[in-house]
């Protein structure tokens, strides 16, 4: 599984012009915005490690965790997380695991951050999405397990 984690002050999630989710830290906070792909060999215990990282990462204000500040996180899929562009111009989607598989996994990984204690909200998976932030610093990683 892979994350691309960005500290946020605000992010959104829209479908067909109606939103879907949205954080709002308090004003001076942050939160995350985690973009999540997953791929054929990802499973729930993966998807629960990468939970406890993204939860416990220290990447906030003063070097503290999401769980430090109980941050508020948005989830939302990303199978082009898994592309891959090293050969040529055109992505290759073939390390994307197929919707049967990602699909659970990435409610496992927001079931797993909900019972750590987070305050999450996601998009719509497999649905086009809007995705509006507000990137603070910036500060963007990507974590994989």
């Amino acid at each position: 599984m892979r994350a691309l984690v960005q500290r946020v002050t605000g992010a959104a999630v829209a479908v067909d012009g109606r939103e879907v989710a949205r954080i709002s830290p308090p004003v001076g906070g942050h939160g995350l915005l985690v973009l999540v792909g997953v791929t054929h060999d990802d499973d729930a215990a993966k998807a629960a490690t990468l939970a406890r990282k993204v939860w416990t990462m220290r990447v906030l204000e003063d070097e503290k965790s999401a769980s430090d500040l109980a941050a508020p996180i948005l989830v939302v899929s990303q199978f082009t997380l898994m592309a891959d562009t090293r050969k040529s111009r055109r992505p290759s989607w073939s390390a994307a695991a197929p919707r049967a598989v990602a699909e659970p996994l990435v409610d496992e990984f927001a079931a797993a951050l909900r019972e750590l204690g987070a305050d999450v909200q996601t998009g719509v998976f497999g649905e086009h999405m809007e995705v509006s932030l507000v990137n603070d610093g910036p500060v963007t990683l990507l974590v994989e397990v």
